[in-house]
């Protein structure tokens, strides 16, 4: 009398897949920046008449993790993350450990900058990059008016 159902399979399988990975986010740190599921980090990017300035956040991650390079006028950050977190009973026996990996990658476009004068530091988990303009007084600022 039950042979026929009225969802498909196909159905449940979504419906299982979604209170599968709903679950798994409850369960991990998903807040953390450097997620599994995140493939880019945290920025701000000020522009003052001289030159752009660049703070990124790398928490964990060392200096020879992280690589900058220039693509066609675009300044690419890329990092990788291995961090191991263990937690320990009293006796110091492991009862939990937690890794997070992940490789991440953004891209910001420049123009009119010093390509051979950028500097950049890693300090206290951020990379803190000063890319100096050619001609600052190009970019000066203009108000357009809407018609």
């Amino acid at each position: 009398m039950f042979d026929i159902m009225p969802f498909r399979k196909r159905n449940e399988d979504s419906f299982d897949n979604m209170v599968r990975t709903f679950n798994d986010a409850l369960e991990s740190n998903w807040l953390s920046p450097f997620h599994e599921h995140f493939n880019s980090f945290r920025a701000d990017i000020v522009e003052k008449e001289n030159a752009y300035y660049i703070e990124a956040e790398f928490p964990g991650v060392s200096k020879e993790d992280i690589s900058i390079s220039l693509e066609d006028n675009r300044l690419v950050i890329e990092a990788k993350n291995d961090q191991k977190q263990e937690f320990k009973d009293k006796d110091n026996h492991v009862i939990r450990q937690e890794r997070r990996y992940g490789e991440f990658k953004r891209s910001f476009y420049l123009d009119n900058f010093n390509e051979n004068d950028i500097t950049a530091k890693l300090e206290d988990g951020v990379l803190k990059m000063e890319i100096p303009k050619l001609n600052p007084e190009k970019t000066k600022h203009k108000e357009i008016e809407i018609h």
